[in-house]
């Protein structure tokens, strides 16, 4: 059968995931009867709950004689080394934009990369339906990236499709009938080349993803590259240096029919497979055969900018909630993680009780921390911290990001203040219709840290905040930390109404009345700029008097809670989340109140 491997790209929340459904339904591999879940690529949870597409995944179609094996990958930049993996295994791409809005920085981030490999490019307008779309001024924005991205004069002439992946129809032309999404699966065999693949040769394949499976262990999935392979053959793997890794006897061949993986006896190069039974092997390494000694290039990832630490929790109310605390079960947890994900870099301290975790970005740091805790772990979690490099003449170099921000103007003025405050400079403000205004910024990757909820609440939850990853630059100076203070509980128990009653008057409050606080905890902001102790186990003085309001009912404000990426970007330096299955606390990374102090007065010393 004959072969075309392609990758959907696009911005997060444009439709990409609707649109694998779609397909799904339209090539009859799903019956008309079948119940079928809505975003069925999004399988895990995080990924459901949050609308966003994690981990790339493969299916397949069958549309006129011709297999098409579809990767839906991850949109957002911070899951960036995902995205570089998969496209490795394609020969072309669709590239989804949304009508109204056009390309976003994270578009940019994948389609570079897709024209960098000289990948093949479909470009659909998705949510042509929409009242505000505007599809012609999104093909020219595309365009305008193309070039700017150093796109090929083959590349350049790409076929333009208009669609609505909700209401399943895809067109050349929007006068014509809006039925179905014919002319999308035609195009991709028509576009898309065919498999660049050698069926003669000898079997070699790159492995692009790992993953676990209760019942077959190690499950290794990527492209073959040259010759074919048979179930239960036995295949060796290699290091990109040609060094062996093992030798072993594969115990299932495994291919994409839909939404499953099904076994098969034979596959042929250009397919796109997972294989069982290797126990060494992982991403980036070689699988071939036996004969062959020479790996397969793979293609760099681009380093971590981000990193956090990691340890078991310390607090006085630890192992209430989750089963797994030490360690040694968290480092065996981080390994399994940066095995399977490259992007993530894992650095264990001397002392071993801590763990450095390196990443692309806050998101993907942070759900690795809530599959964690999902999972049963608790964890201390430090601060973010962006990762700075050394320049040729010395100089210490951090990484910048490309931040596109779409906002009412009445709301222009206070990014525009709020970010310069952050380092950021403004390269481009312009109108994009509807009363709504484009900013781009380039800014430290520090400088956004916590900025996601600012932003929020300065523009009333209308504006959109993308960013992309651009490289290093000169370090560009100190970034004032939070303003505020914070209310830091001195007593150990259950917090009391009426003592948190009182305490509104200094800040909000984190914490409702009956949780429970112990010393170092931190349960709301000082309005002040410094800290503050509290008792929040402080009850009403009760006498034999009886005195005019002084048995009104407490009633408290709602307490703010923050999520778990809100809390990690809230911390200070000094502070840390404490992170188990059912609750998400601040505090101070040394409890002790006298301990504090002193070690506030080393660093003021230190710093003079």
């Amino acid at each position: 059968m004959a072969l075309r491997n392609l990758a959907i790209i696009a911005h997060v929340d444009h439709g990409k995931t609707t649109l694998v459904d779609e397909l799904l339904k339209q090539s009859g591999t799903f019956r008309a009867n079948q119940a079928l879940d809505e975003r069925a690529m999004d399988s895990g949870d995080l990924e459901k709950e949050r609308g966003i597409t994690i981990l790339a995944k493969c299916t397949s179609v069958e549309w006129n004689d011709t297999r098409l094996n579809i990767v839906d990958t991850p949109g957002h930049a911070d899951f960036g080394g995902e995205v570089e993996r998969i496209l490795s295994m394609v020969d072309g791409v669709v590239l989804l934009v949304d009508a109204a809005e056009g390309p976003m920085p994270q578009t940019k981030f994948v389609t570079m990369k897709a024209l960098e490999l000289g990948l093949k490019p479909i470009v659909l307008i998705n949510k042509a339906d929409k009242p505000d779309a505007r599809p012609d001024w999104v093909v020219d924005q595309v365009f305008d990236l193309f070039v700017a991205l150093d796109a090929s004069e083959e590349q350049l002439e790409f076929p333009v499709l208009y669609a609505s992946a909700k209401e399943g129809w895809a067109v050349k032309d929007l006068a014509e009938p809006r039925e179905n999404m014919d002319v999308l699966f035609d195009l991709m065999l028509d576009h898309i080349p065919e498999p660049d693949a050698d069926p003669d040769g000898p079997f070699r394949m790159l492995i692009t993803t790992l993953e676990a499976d209760p019942f077959l262990g190690r499950i290794l999935t990527g492209r073959i590259q040259s010759g074919r392979l048979k179930a239960g053959e036995t295949v060796k793997g290699l290091k990109q240096s040609g060094e062996r890794i093992e030798q072993a006897r594969l115990t299932k061949l495994l291919a994409f029919r839909g939404l499953k993986r099904e076994p098969i006896e034979e596959a042929q190069a250009g397919d796109i497979v997972a294989l069982a039974g290797l126990a060494k092997t992982t991403v980036a390494d070689t699988i071939c055969a036996t004969t062959v000694d020479e790996a397969l290039d793979a293609r760099p990832i681009s380093p971590p900018t981000m990193s956090m630490t990691i340890s078991v929790n310390d607090s006085p109310i630890a192992g209430q909630d989750g089963d797994k605390l030490t360690s040694r079960m968290i480092a065996d947890r981080l390994e399994r993680e940066a095995e399977g994900n490259i992007s993530i870099r894992i650095t264990q301290s001397a002392e071993k009780d801590s763990f450095e975790v390196a990443g692309r970005g806050e998101l993907q740091l942070g759900v690795l921390i809530e599959t964690m805790r999902r999972e049963g772990f608790e964890l201390t979690v430090g601060p973010p911290r962006v990762l700075f490099q050394k320049g040729e003449n010395g100089e210490t170099l951090e990484p910048m990001e490309e931040a596109q921000i779409d906002v009412d103007e009445e709301f222009s003025g206070v990014v525009v203040e709020k970010l310069g405050i952050r380092k950021g400079e403004l390269m481009e403000m312009q109108p994009s219709g509807g009363g709504k205004v484009r900013l781009r910024f380039a800014i430290p990757s520090r400088g956004l840290i916590g900025y996601q909820g600012e932003f929020l609440a300065d523009t009333r939850g209308s504006g959109i905040l993308s960013r992309m990853f651009t490289g290093f630059a000169p370090f560009k100076g100190a970034i004032a930390g939070r303003r505020v203070g914070v209310l830091i509980s001195q007593e150990k128990g259950k917090a009391v109404a009426y003592a948190l009653w009182n305490l509104e008057e200094r800040g909000p409050l984190f914490i409702d009345a009956g949780v429970d606080v112990y010393p170092g905890m931190i349960i709301g902001e000082h309005n002040k700029g410094q800290d503050l102790e509290v008792n929040p186990l402080k009850g009403k003085q009760l006498t034999n008097v009886r005195a005019s309001g002084k048995d009104d009912a407490v009633k408290l404000t709602t307490p703010i809670q923050r999520t778990l990426e809100e809390a990690i970007a809230y911390i200070e330096e000094d502070e840390r989340v404490e992170v188990t299955p059912n609750h998400i606390r601040l505090r101070k990374a040394i409890l002790d109140s006298n301990e504090r102090k002193r070690d506030r007065r080393r660093r003021e010393a230190e710093a003079v």
